[in-house]
């Protein structure tokens, strides 16, 4: 579940992406979204076409029954430390500050192997990636995830990237950067803990928190059943410990 290829991830700082409106910036060709909350979701006038992947039979895992949802949620300052990996393209090293972005909604079986690549996918049209980008700023992460995951429970792009925006724009997502006190960050709990305190009726076992080496706080994934409603993950755990502490990578100062 955590193959990317050339992705890249996604959204405006530590905040809930509101309505938004556009508007062409008369000081750059480029498209502007401005959305409730700071910063900016800048996008080009014109975009390539997305990366269409090589499946590899081995790759391929249809015929899983899904048992449950998980809406992934990166932080973003996290994945442009490591210079992107390819993967960022309208966040990293660009005049955009992503807080918490939006990976994917993935489907789910009762463990390994994850349903993937469950039929072959169509190039997701301009548009619609377009209409995502300021959740998810890389063209070829919206084409992987309607690929690898919105193919195994979705008939059309819309449909799926429909379904995971309405999840990711109706989730308080709290700032870890202002968690704790001091230069220490804050532990897996109180990040949980916190994400509760901003969603009410969100369960504290639906949170699973994903870290990359030393502890950085890389993604939350949040657990949802069949009906999308947030609830308890049944299986897996809930990844980093709650007494772990995190090292949270800020948010970059706009030049």
């Amino acid at each position: 579940m955590e193959r990317l290829g050339l992705i890249g991830l996604l959204i405006l700082g530590g905040t809930l992406l509101a309505s938004c409106e556009a508007r062409l910036s008369p000081a750059s060709d480029t498209l502007v979204t401005s959305a409730a909350g700071p910063g900016t979701c800048i996008l080009p006038t014109s975009l390539p076409p997305p990366e269409m992947e090589r499946v590899r039979p081995d790759e391929v895992v249809a015929g899983r029954t899904i048992l449950y949802h998980m809406l992934a949620v990166t932080w973003m300052p996290e994945t442009c430390k490591g210079g992107g990996d390819g993967k960022g393209d309208l966040a990293c090293g660009s005049s955009n500050r992503f807080g918490w972005t939006l990976h994917g909604l993935w489907p789910n079986a009762d463990g390994r192997p994850y349903p993937r690549y469950c039929r072959p996918a169509t190039q997701v049209p301009e548009a619609t990636i377009r209409a995502n980008l300021c959740r998810t700023p890389s063209v070829d992460l919206v084409q992987h995830e309607w690929a690898a995951h919105g193919t195994c429970g979705w008939d059309t792009p819309e449909a799926y990237f429909a379904d995971a925006a309405r999840l990711y724009d109706g989730l308080n997502r709290p700032d870890p950067t202002t968690l704790a006190p001091g230069a220490r960050g804050p532990t897996a709990g109180q990040l949980r803990d916190a994400f509760v305190a901003a969603n009410p009726g969100l369960p504290r076992d639906a949170i699973y928190v994903a870290v990359a080496s030393g502890n950085r706080l890389r993604e939350v994934r949040i657990c949802h059943d069949l009906e999308f409603k947030a609830a308890r993950c049944p299986v897996g755990g809930l990844g980093t410990p709650d007494n772990v502490v995190l090292t949270v990578e800020p948010v970059a100062e706009k030049s």
